[in-house]
């Protein structure tokens, strides 16, 4: 009983200093629960004639109480590496452009408490150390 999905934008922006398109996604999908995040990237990129779909960041989406709608935003970068150079590592990780790095929270901990204990100059250097041993 999934009906048809439809996908309108509003609100859409040409940043040149960030070298992308942001606009906010208005997606109606009535019998639906939600939209998949890959089907909308998908289906903005060939809207927005995008080579890419990796190019294009969906995030912030919000079902309308009653479901039937979802509200988010969206970017579409123009090459890849500036979507490297601009978007947090999360939304990298979780959109699979990067791939997270697994530190446990013991490592991190220990490190910072190392950091902690060195006092005067030597500090900088040694917070350096350790943001080196946890990359």
């Amino acid at each position: 009983m999934s009906g048809p999905v439809t996908i309108r934008t509003r609100k859409f922006i040409r940043n040149p200093l960030l070298s992308r398109r942001q606009m906010v996604v208005d997606v109606h999908h009535l019998g639906k629960a939600n939209v998949a995040k890959s089907e909308l990237q998908a289906k903005i990129a060939e809207m927005y004639k995008v080579s890419d779909p990796q190019l294009v960041v969906c995030f912030g989406f919000r079902t309308q109480f009653g479901g039937g709608r979802s509200t988010g935003f969206c970017l579409i970068y123009d090459k890849l590496d500036k979507l490297k150079q601009f978007e947090p590592k999360y939304r990298q990780v979780r959109n699979g452009v990067i791939e997270r790095k697994e530190t446990s929270r013991k490592q991190i901990k220990e490190s910072k408490n190392r950091g902690l204990k060195v006092r005067g100059t030597g500090r900088r250097i040694q917070k350096h150390k350790t943001k080196r041993a946890n990359r």
